[in-house]
């Protein structure tokens, strides 16, 4: 986060708890040759998902469409991540899950490509998968692409961005109660990454949502834009930034960043691992 978007944000009385989020440098990003396998769980990982402290990690997987929680010892370090053995089934819905929790950790959300929907689910205990159940809510996003991949909520849960494998974009929705998928409709608002990757996996917004990543299995890269307005997918452009993560996985489908932003995560279906890079 720039020093003016601070200033603007303590000005509203809103300076931020956590830590502060710089910009990842992701030209010049190198792996920590650090990694975790999660082949244990799943030899089809799909995404990744940290708690805002970086001591769990949530990943799912679509060989037994299912959501597991691993510990980590030290914060945002993956090689000292341990499995739970606690996980989630979500085949009763979805057949090959992307994840993304909200409403501090009280949410949690599957998108899910053969049935072309988004699945809401609660957790009684916040963080604890093993307290999941379904909401009976979902909401399909077949009218904008058919085979959905991973997605974004804004921190304050108002709105919504998919990845269309279909149509190469990112599309925006809106929640008219937030965090309640029940009340999302389509802002009719897309943006295009054709022109760098022909099969879009994942994506990840600055907390401010004036930088997005997007990470593809055609090229194996993630790519970097910037939004000229906060949260308006319609202002972003491309950064002429990226980062192979070829000589690590190849086939990237999750992405995640630390929450500082000096930390980028990949988990990828090739060689169903985890790795970590630094980008600051």
């Amino acid at each position: 986060m720039s020093i003016a978007r601070l200033m603007q944000v303590a000005a509203a009385g809103n300076v931020p708890s956590g830590p502060v989020w710089t910009d990842p440098d992701l030209a010049n990003a190198s792996y920590d040759s650090v990694s975790f396998s999660v082949a244990g769980q799943d030899s089809a990982p799909s995404s990744v998902v940290f708690k805002p402290d970086g001591l769990k990690m949530y990943v799912s997987g679509s060989t037994s469409d299912a959501v597991y929680q691993y510990t980590l010892s030290t914060a945002w370090d993956v090689s000292t991540s341990s499995y739970d053995s606690v996980s989630f089934s979500v085949s009763g819905q979805a057949g090959q899950p992307y994840i993304q929790f909200g409403d501090n950790g009280s949410k949690l959300y599957v998108s899910d490509n053969t049935s072309d929907a988004i699945y809401q689910y609660s957790l009684s205990s916040a963080w604890d998968i093993s307290t999941a159940s379904y909401d009976s809510v979902s909401f399909s996003v077949s009218g904008q692409d058919t085979v959905p991949q991973g997605m974004f909520f804004k921190p304050d849960g108002t709105k919504l961005y998919l990845v269309g494998f279909l149509n190469d974009s990112v599309f925006q929705y809106s929640l008219s109660t937030a965090w309640d998928l029940s009340s999302i409709s389509y802002d009719s608002v897309s943006f295009s990454f054709l022109t760098q990757e022909t099969q879009g996996r994942s994506l990840f917004f600055s907390p401010d949502g004036t930088k997005l990543f997007v990470v593809g299995t055609y090229s194996d890269t993630t790519y970097q834009y910037s939004l000229s307005t906060g949260w308006d997918i319609s202002t972003a452009s491309y950064d002429s930034v990226s980062f192979s993560v070829a000589s690590q996985e190849t086939a990237p489908l999750g992405l995640f960043f630390k929450s500082d932003g000096s930390k980028m995560y990949v988990v990828g279906s090739g060689t169903d691992t985890i790795y970590q890079y630094s980008t600051a």
